[in-house]
């Protein structure tokens, strides 16, 4: 009887902590984004006035890109700050620009002789810049953890997926656990 209430409490457990999880991140994101902007104290205003902003600032980047590379030309022109806006830019870039890097998801024989593999995505085909058009730049995600490895492989140890990309990342994420 107890083990079966017990079974009954980890299966509530396990429906409903993922679920309270999510919404405690997702209502403290926006608590933040909204408290940046407190506006007399109206929920949500700020982050519709963040949201108008950021629109707005969008439009105008588009429309004035002369200004945003010479502001960028100042920024990497400072010593430490070139390294830090570089490579934030650079990930933002590659999650969210036009040219988004992380969608060609790939499976890579890890160690020759061995049936071995990893799942990763291509950031750049050939290495001919380090004289190296044999390799291959291959992302590798962690699991449950926003980090990741970059190996440059043989060519031929690579296989490409005809899967999305979005669903490859999420699977290998979530620790293999997720759908593909």
């Amino acid at each position: 009887m107890i083990k079966k209430i017990l079974g009954y409490f980890l299966r509530g457990l396990l429906i409903l902590a993922p679920i309270a999880l999510t919404t405690y991140i997702l209502f403290a994101f926006f608590h933040w984004l909204d408290a940046i902007f407190d506006i007399n104290g109206v929920p949500g205003l700020g982050l519709g006035l963040m949201v108008v902003l950021l629109t707005v600032l969008g439009f105008i980047g588009s429309q004035v890109r002369p200004f945003i590379v010479l502001g960028e030309r100042i920024l990497n022109r400072l010593p430490v700050v070139n390294i830090l806006y570089s490579s934030i830019k650079d990930i933002f870039d590659a999650l969210l620009g036009e040219e988004q890097k992380f969608n060609c998801p790939v499976l890579v024989k890890v160690f020759a002789g061995t049936e071995c593999y990893k799942i990763g995505f291509v950031t750049h085909d050939t290495m001919q810049a380090m004289h190296r058009p044999d390799l291959t730049a291959v992302y590798f995600p962690d699991s449950y953890n926003f980090s990741g490895e970059l190996l440059l492989v043989p060519r031929e140890n690579v296989t490409f997926l005809d899967l999305p990309s979005a669903q490859v990342m999420k699977f290998v994420v979530s620790g293999g656990v997720a759908k593909l």
